[in-house]
């Protein structure tokens, strides 16, 4: 090993799902939207004038925290927007995670918290769900340097009621609560209104799952004018541009086709509660999710060895090599056409009959 290394940081790294590149495939690993994004969206991108590329955004986004407020109700010193929600949540890491005192996360959830934790070099403890998945605010009262979990949760798709995550937040006081919403819309309430209440509270979404725009990479955060102060502080501390002019301009067009976003919500959350049933009656256990993505475990046939054949017929889901989960596959919600085109496999692959 060379001196130099000595001093490199070390992480384990978050590892994204796979991103085949294939002409014929069903990819249902990543939680991507089926369907396109607002027309609006397009109609602003064709009327975008290619010389304004020259020139940098506007540092503070304007455009878009103007749009995420009036949609949400709150302040515009109110909204950060960043390059995606993961953007936004490791700012918020870095800004808010700086106690001696472990933040609590559950242990199964989105398996990044635990990188930034490790890349920021912050202290953290993991809180089992329970046996049905479920995060239990009890088990967050106690000494912590903050709280963040996703509502839904992910990778298994169950729902915290507002009550219950008020609890949560109203019990550390002393500590920021970030609650991930990055599935809120297929059947979750938001903890947005919540943030009048409680100067602790932020609250991340994204455009990548309910909105179609995973490839544009917008997300942001509501909370206290204070919160707000002090991430746009760090923001600007290494990098003012972080969105570019594109993805400002869409993503406030998005938010104007409310009509669109709702329709297409609706129909994943048709497909979703189809799959369900349709699982069920192949023999697989599951919890009823409120994700665009179900969390399902055969009782005959492992998830690897399904998973493995799923893929050698180009049709991709996501495994887990985790304590606790090894046994269970997330699978994404996608058209009711590629949806069916799964259960024709998975029937062959598990002998049932049609």
């Amino acid at each position: 090993m060379k001196r130099w290394e000595d001093n490199v940081r070390r992480v384990t790294p978050y590892v994204p799902g796979e991103q085949p590149k294939l002409q014929k495939m069903i990819k249902l690993n990543t939680n991507e939207n089926p369907y396109p994004p607002s027309p609006e969206v397009e109609k602003t991108l064709r009327q975008m004038e290619t010389d304004q590329m020259r020139l940098y955004p506007d540092p503070a986004a304007g455009e878009l925290v103007r749009a995420i407020a009036e949609y949400y109700g709150v302040k515009e010193s109110q909204v950060f927007v960043g390059v995606g929600s993961d953007d936004v949540l490791a700012m918020a890491f870095l800004t808010f995670f700086n106690s001696d005192a472990p933040i609590l996360f559950p242990d199964i959830t989105y398996s990044f918290y635990d990188v930034w934790a490790d890349t920021f070099r912050i202290p953290y403890r993991t809180i089992p769900l329970n046996d049905r998945f479920e995060i239990c605010p009890q088990d967050y009262r106690m000494n912590n340097g903050g709280i963040i979990f996703p509502n839904p949760n992910a990778p298994t798709g169950a729902v915290l009621p507002l009550d219950a995550v008020e609890q949560i937040v109203s019990s550390s006081p002393d500590s920021v609560v970030i609650v991930d919403e990055a599935y809120v819309d297929f059947g979750a309430e938001s903890a947005v209104g919540l943030t009048a209440k409680y100067d602790n509270l932020l609250v991340v979404q994204t455009f990548s799952k309910s909105r179609s725009m995973a490839g544009m990479r917008i997300g942001f955060a509501i909370g206290s004018e204070i919160l707000i102060r002090y991430l746009q502080d760090v923001k600007y501390s290494f990098n003012s541009y972080t969105m570019n002019r594109t993805a400002i301009a869409l993503g406030a067009a998005a938010l104007r086709d409310d009509a669109w976003f709702r329709e297409t919500v609706a129909k994943i959350e048709a497909t979703r509660d189809r799959t369900q049933k349709e699982l069920r009656r192949m023999g697989f256990s599951l919890h009823d999710s409120c994700a665009n993505f179900v969390f399902a475990s055969h009782g005959e046939m492992s998830a690897a060895d399904i998973f493995s054949a799923l893929r050698e017929r180009n049709i991709f889901v996501r495994y887990f090599n985790r304590p606790r989960i090894d046994n269970y596959l997330r699978i994404t919600i996608g058209t009711d056409e590629e949806m069916d085109q799964l259960f024709a496999a998975l029937r062959e692959i598990l002998g049932l009959s049609a």
